[in-house]
């Protein structure tokens, strides 16, 4: 069986990855679609070997379309999807717009892929924020094991979650250092070359960020509702890959070589953990990846059952492309969907 494939923000950092994943991935596409908005109209975008024309999203008609990858952001999605849903195709959205509806299933799928099975209720399924992603696949294994009780995160985000305008004001603020340029700053709230920024998204009433936020009440709808999450989100001077620091109590006991041992056999994860000089992962190595890299893990004298992690993938992929693709997967092997056209 082929699928009629549509990408909505095709142009792009994470619609150009969902098109080279497809592609990477051997998806059964019989066709693909590179949608955007009007202003792109005719720009080119690769797919695999062939190069597609963008074509305007109003005027597309989805009649005959069966997945949508999304990934236009939250207005865009919260006006076109549910229309899009309306024709029949199936919309997996990488924006925050329907993480936190009821009806609408937020999957990765090394971590709960059984709740896609709900999609019809809206047609619609959720792509989790980028660094959430990363953090319960290295989660799941564990928690499985000796059931999580708490989590600390810091993360460590790079500017390429912030879109292509994060990753040229990085590019332009470190050329000016270097030439003695003037700094400007049009996408961050303080200067990111050779900086740190404790402040993604915007603040909320209890002082915490949106992106904290999501961090904590995602993982709660993914993992379990029972784990109490705490974040610290930090935007880093890094071009593609997100970092974390993660502290986690546990209720039974467990060892950091068991750990060692349950993250090497887990969906999704890659161990690079030895205790010597470059024995660790970092954002360099990881970028163009699929894996969840997971390094520096090691037992918290600190609590009864406590472990720290150091857990690092490209956002670009797991914690946006390649996970869409991957839930889309998910319809097709589990037979939740048909093509339209064969079906016809």
């Amino acid at each position: 069986m082929s699928f009629s494939v549509a990408i909505v923000g095709a142009t792009g950092n994470v619609g150009r990855e969902m098109l080279d994943i497809l592609a990477e991935r051997g998806f059964p596409a019989a066709t693909v679609t590179a949608l955007a908005s009007r202003r792109s109209q005719g720009t080119e975008v690769s797919f695999g070997d062939k190069t597609l024309k963008v074509q305007a999203l109003e005027n597309f008609d989805f009649s005959n379309t069966d997945i949508c990858l999304m990934s236009a952001g939250g207005n865009v999605s919260k006006e076109w999807s549910p229309r899009i849903a309306a024709k029949g195709c199936v919309v997996i959205d990488n924006s925050s717009a329907w993480r936190y509806d009821a009806d609408v299933p937020l999957v990765v799928p090394e971590v709960n892929a059984d709740a896609v099975a709900g999609f019809n209720r809206k047609n619609i399924i959720a792509n989790p924020n980028c660094s959430t992603a990363q953090l319960v696949v290295a989660l799941k294994p564990l928690h499985d094991r000796a059931r999580i009780k708490r989590v600390v995160v810091a993360t460590y985000q790079s500017v390429s979650g912030a879109g292509k305008e994060g990753m040229d004001e990085l590019f332009e603020q470190t050329r000016a250092v270097f030439v003695a340029d003037p700094i400007e700053g049009k996408k961050f709230t303080k200067r990111i070359a050779f900086n740190v920024i404790p402040h993604i998204d915007v603040f909320m009433d209890d002082g915490s960020t949106k992106e904290e936020w999501k961090v904590v009440a995602e993982t709660k709808k993914m993992l379990d509702p029972k784990i109490k999450v705490t974040c610290t989100a930090v935007r880093v001077p890094v071009f593609i890959g997100h970092s974390e620091a993660v502290n986690i109590e546990f209720e039974d006991e467990i060892s950091a070589d068991e750990a060692r041992d349950i993250l090497r056999e887990a969906p999704g994860c890659l161990v690079i953990d030895k205790r010597e000089d470059a024995g660790y992962i970092t954002p360099v190595e990881c970028a163009g990846e699929d894996a969840t890299y997971i390094s520096r893990i090691r037992e918290d004298p600190t609590v009864e059952y406590g472990l720290n992690i150091w857990v690092v993938s490209d956002n670009l992929r797991k914690g946006a492309a390649l996970n869409a693709v991957q839930i889309a997967e998910l319809l097709v092997n589990r037979h939740l969907i048909a093509p339209k056209r064969q079906a016809a």
